[in-house]
């Protein structure tokens, strides 16, 4: 959306302009507001409350990982097939009927049951929704629009883990699960902001045409492999981060807790300037790029946090970690840039789902591999993450060439850059 050649503002006092993205991030922050609340408490709950052994709790994570990469692709399609908004919003109900249930569970194979089925729903939501993305934030604006939602969705979840926090506070089994219920209020709002958007046509398709077309889009499936060993960054700081700090330096635990807080804050208030020239295939590809090599900078001044005292290890660590989430946030423009340029408009659930399990399968085979590399291996470890980030940025330039010059054959025009 531009007036002559300047593009127009996508905000305006921290709202989008256009009602149906201010729809959108509405139903974001409310549904990640319940989910930082969540994600802050059930992990101590279902330990130390309910009984169940860290290796059960996190075998049922597990399993619902795997859920979540098999249902994105077919949620995609059903939404481009059946209408986006009616398979969001049906999606975003069921997950805020069985959001609560979990907390009630007993038995481990009960959660792992129950966290798959609200797996379901919450993937499924994902899918779609990045496809209405793609649909209405047009005009040069969806990766603009990515990084806003990002920046509200950590807000939300920052927000959410207050009420979290309040729960561990009280350490009462009835404030832990009224925090699920919290989350299935928060969703159940989400869903019914989801009436508010537009009815987006359903596509049809042509007949002899594949129902599962990115499939056979070799140069897509090319692209989300290289975003997904892009996106294993995300486990790294998260996982490795922690268990490399705990494990191997000699820096207070608390600094786990503080290099989060630093990211959040730096995503929230940086992440839309940061993002504003990956706005196509080709500035896609060179912000990827960019991202990689300042990740890959930050992972290795990390490397050395485990040579000297705690002064040091803290220096380093709070060092690197400022390089890595400049390239988390350029990197992040980038590879929306890539997955929405080179997916045709009419099929983008299908597509940005199927982008979605390069995320979804580092979740699954992320962390065993960063805690080898990490802490195992250490500083041999980090470096060898650094170049693998390294390669990766290197390989996204010219697939994103050999991608855009096959757009043609699956229909697709692209804002090339």
């Amino acid at each position: 959306m531009t007036v002559g050649d300047v593009q127009a503002p996508l905000t305006r006092r921290g709202l989008p302009l256009d009602p149906d993205l201010r729809v959108l991030a509405l139903g974001s922050f409310a549904n990640r507001f319940g989910s930082g609340a969540v994600i802050t408490t059930s992990a101590i709950y279902f330990t130390r409350h309910v009984g169940f052994t860290a290796a059960e709790v996190g075998l049922a994570f597990a399993l619902a990982g795997i859920v979540a990469l098999v249902v994105q692709v077919p949620a995609g399609q059903l939404g481009d097939t059946l209408g986006p908004r009616r398979v969001l919003t049906a999606a975003m109900v069921g997950a805020a009927l069985v959001a609560p249930l979990p907390a009630f569970a007993r038995a481990p194979w009960s959660l792992a049951l129950l966290l798959a089925l609200l797996t379901l729903f919450e993937r499924s939501a994902g899918a779609v929704q990045q496809g209405v993305i793609a649909q209405l934030a047009t005009g040069g604006r969806g990766v603009l629009f990515k990084a806003y939602l990002r920046a509200v969705t950590n807000s939300a979840i920052g927000l959410g883990s207050v009420f979290g926090g309040a729960a561990l506070v009280v350490d009462e089994e009835w404030a832990y699960v009224s925090v699920f219920f919290l989350n299935a209020a928060f969703t159940g709002l989400a869903a019914w902001n989801s009436t508010r958007l537009p009815d987006l046509p359903a596509y049809v398709r042509t007949e002899g045409e594949p129902r599962l077309a990115v499939l056979r889009d070799v140069p897509f499936v090319v692209i989300t492999l290289i975003t997904g060993v892009f996106s294993l960054h995300f486990t790294i700081m998260e996982l490795g981060m922690a268990l490399y700090i705990v494990e191997r330096t000699e820096a207070p635990k608390v600094m786990v807790a503080i290099l989060l807080v630093v990211n959040t804050i730096a995503v929230t208030f940086f992440q839309v300037r940061l993002s504003r020239r990956a706005d196509s295939v080709a500035t896609g590809a060179r912000a990827l790029l960019t991202g990689s090599l300042f990740i890959a900078a930050g992972f290795a001044v990390v490397a050395f946090a485990d040579r000297g005292d705690a002064t040091t290890a803290v220096l380093l660590l709070v060092v690197g970690s400022l390089v890595h989430v400049v390239g988390e946030m350029i990197g992040s423009g980038g590879q929306w840039g890539l997955q929405m340029g080179l997916a045709p408009h009419e099929r983008q659930g299908q597509y940005q789902g199927f982008a979605g399990l390069g995320f979804s399968l580092t979740s699954v085979i992320g962390p065993p591999m960063v805690a080898y590399f990490c802490v195992d291996l250490g500083e041999v470890g980090w470096l060898l993450l650094a170049g693998l980030m390294v390669v990766t940025g290197l390989a996204a330039i010219p697939a994103s060439r050999w991608a855009l010059a096959s757009r043609a054959r699956y229909g697709v025009t692209t804002h090339s850059g």
